[in-house]
């Protein structure tokens, strides 16, 4: 039986009241934004105007620290809109970095992997520790990607596992099912691309770990999708780790990370406490 892909990615469609979701998110958002004690927001680590960080420290010196990165099929929204996913491990001592980024058209997925790339480099070269990657949909795709990178290939500063960790929420990673959807036309994948922008085929190096997770009620796409990284990267030797979230869709799946006994906050400050720990 052949595979609608555009139904199984089309969580917009799916979730007819994602606008509700949205205009909560922005309330919440705009709370915590007055509300964080410390909050720095719209600290520049590149030169276009979406290239920017909002910190919010927690902690103090020792703090570990967490990136959060946002989704939209790499095409849409703004970290402004998901300060709320610091809240949760603010609450327990983790300093959260929440990042911008450009988007698709005017750029490609693998430009916007390289801008991640050199956000967390901005982040070793401020701070000088390891970070702990968490990101949704389109950020989980790009959490799975600075997990998979030697950032020493890159800077000769930084450690190899400077994101030695990640916590990865409802992403893509074979994109090769998405050269079939209409959100291509701004994606602008193609066979190379897909490819080479993939997590999935990565070499994968050492001492690297995973959590891939998933809204229950989300399509099969997105739980094969969840499966399939913890599945393959456990067999390339990471730690890797697969759940379904009860009761949640493709948005609603990130909303524990604002309350702080979440389950879901209580694993990723235990990631990130794991990465502030890592001496190699």
């Amino acid at each position: 039986m052949s595979i609608d892909y555009e139904k199984e990615y089309d969580n917009r469609g799916r979730i007819p009241e994602h606008p509700e979701i949205f205009a909560r998110w922005e309330r919440e958002t705009a709370a915590y934004r007055a509300a964080a004690p410390g909050a720095e927001l719209g600290t520049a680590y590149g030169p276009s105007p979406r290239q920017t960080i909002d910190l919010f420290p927690a902690g103090g010196a020792d703090a570990p620290l967490a990136l959060f990165i946002h989704g939209g099929w790499w095409r849409s929204l703004d970290p402004s809109m998901f300060s709320q996913m610091a809240k949760g491990p603010n609450a327990h001592g983790v300093t959260v970095a929440v990042v911008g980024y450009d988007l698709c058209p005017q750029v490609s997925v693998a430009t916007i992997i390289e801008e991640m790339r050199a956000a967390c480099l901005f982040l070793w070269r401020r701070y000088r520790k390891r970070i702990m990657a968490y990101g949704h949909s389109a950020g989980g795709h790009l959490t799975a990607c600075m997990v998979a990178t030697d950032f020493k290939t890159l800077a000769a500063d930084a450690p190899t596992d400077l994101v030695p960790a990640g916590y990865a929420i409802s992403g893509v990673y074979d994109l090769t099912p998405l050269l079939q959807i209409g959100p291509n036309q701004d994606i602008r994948l193609d066979e190379t691309s897909v490819q080479t922008c993939s997590p999935l085929t990565w070499r994968l190096p050492a001492w690297r770990t995973l959590d891939a997770v998933v809204g229950a009620l989300e399509s099969n796409e997105f739980l094969r999708q969840s499966r399939l990284i913890t599945e393959s990267w456990r067999q390339s030797g990471a730690q890797t780790r697969y759940e379904e979230i009860a009761d949640t869709n493709h948005f609603t799946v990130i909303d524990p990370l604002a309350y702080p006994n979440s389950a879901m906050t209580k694993r990723v400050v235990e990631l990130a406490r794991g990465v502030q720990s890592v001496k190699r």
